[in-house]
């Protein structure tokens, strides 16, 4: 039996996860012509939704994420886990897995 998900704001990461959603690339090029959907490469760019609060590791110490929500952080081509919202469509990764922040 699948709920299916009716808003974003209900996904609440646990632990070091991080709930991303892709950048969208540009449909249109600097000369001004439009691109059909489907030429239009997918970026490893996404902002940063939800953030968890962390871990506590062996040792006891609190390990929390690098990245917090808003920010926007470079992301790999593959890996995560892609969670259909209605239309949309969001990834969880842990922390570990985020490339980088991009400072804008």
């Amino acid at each position: 039996m699948s709920a299916a998900l009716k808003s974003i704001s209900s996904i609440v990461p646990l632990l070091d996860r991080v709930l991303v959603q892709r950048v969208k690339a540009e449909a249109k090029t600097a000369s001004g012509i439009l691109l059909p959907e489907k030429n239009v490469e997918k970026l490893n760019q996404a902002k940063v939704l939800a953030v968890g609060p962390g871990f506590t590791d062996q040792n006891g110490n609190k390990v929390v994420p690098n990245v917090a929500p808003g920010e926007t952080v470079l992301i790999p081509s593959f890996g995560g886990s892609p969670i259909k919202v209605g239309d949309d469509e969001v990834i969880l990764f842990r922390d570990a897995e985020i490339l980088a922040k991009i400072q804008e």
